[in-house]
């Protein structure tokens, strides 16, 4: 894999010489991206369609203001799904970027203690140096256990590597 290449979260992935991920490093839920992106175009086609059918003549019309809000409700409902196909998790060698679906989060590898997923998790929870708890949702069991455990087991190394060591050189 080439160092600037990007990993979904579904890709067991490569390993440099020491065994660690080749960085820079991106997890993304692809299933779900991919369930996501689908409704999304259904909803937008549907509803142009609908508001394209719905009559502009006869007994009971429909102005075409209304028709249009119709087709436009479609999109409006595309775009927020579209946020749910956001989130990801970019890990470099100065830190981690946290892609939520509304917020990003930048952590240097010293303010993450603890890469958590346990059964049940909807996504990987990153336990920090302040106390606080911060969700990284563009890792998630979604894609697989397999390919949630080994992204999970590949941050696990890089905050252990990055943390204690410095810079990790």
């Amino acid at each position: 894999m080439a160092p600037n290449s990007e990993r979904s979260g579904s890709a067991v992935g490569s390993s440099g010489e020491d065994g660690l991920p080749v960085l820079p490093i991106t997890w993304r839920p692809s299933r779900t991206r991919a369930i996501v992106f689908a409704v999304a175009v259904l909803m937008a086609a549907s509803m142009s369609l609908v508001a394209a059918l719905l009559p502009s003549d006869g007994g009971a019309p429909w102005p075409l203001a209304d028709r249009i809000a119709f087709g436009a409700i479609g999109f409006a409902g595309a775009a927020v799904l579209c946020i749910l196909a956001r989130p990801k998790v970019i890990a470099d060698r100065s830190g981690v970027t946290i892609v939520n679906m509304l917020r990003t989060h930048r952590l240097e590898w010293p303010q993450i203690v603890r890469v958590n997923l346990r059964p049940g998790d909807p996504w990987v929870l990153l336990d920090l140096d302040s106390g606080d708890t911060l969700a990284a949702m563009g890792i998630q069991p979604s894609n697989g256990p397999g390919a949630a455990r080994q992204a999970v087991a590949d941050l696990r190394s890089l905050v252990e590597l990055y943390s204690y060591t410095g810079r990790g050189d």
